[in-house]
């Protein structure tokens, strides 16, 4: 697979107290993924790869087709947008992984999907 400039990703991730509890080492978090499309050419996204890594390095891998549900086509100059979420056992953890897609032509290209923190809020000072 070639890796391609083409694709941007950005992710926001936010801690969700009510769907957490603490006490049983369960800390519930969302994240939102944005893939903008730079390219002249449409892209789709077939599939994707996560590595889930809690505070105490313990790591989980999640693969699968498509996100939400969804193998959305994105075209030239746009962009989609979802949100899903993640359970670990400690309130810091990192997510990171790829995306697979495939451009007009059927070329297959993995976009790196950076790393990102989730984290409760009251632990950054």
């Amino acid at each position: 697979m070639l890796n391609s400039p083409r694709v941007c990703v950005q992710v926001q991730s936010v801690y969700i107290e009510s769907q957490s509890s603490p006490d049983e080492e369960r800390f519930v978090f969302a994240y939102t993924v944005t893939i903008r499309n730079l390219g002249r050419t449409p892209v789709q996204l077939l599939g994707r790869y996560w590595r889930i890594t809690n505070g105490n390095g313990r790591e989980t891998e999640v693969q699968g087709e498509g996100v939400i549900g969804e193998q959305p086509l994105i075209a030239p100059g746009s962009e989609f947008q979802y949100t899903s979420g993640a359970v670990i056992e400690t309130p810091l953890g990192t997510m990171e992984g790829n995306y697979h897609m495939v451009d007009e032509q059927g070329n297959a290209f993995s976009v790196a999907i950076p790393v990102f923190r989730l984290c409760v809020p009251t632990l950054i000072h």
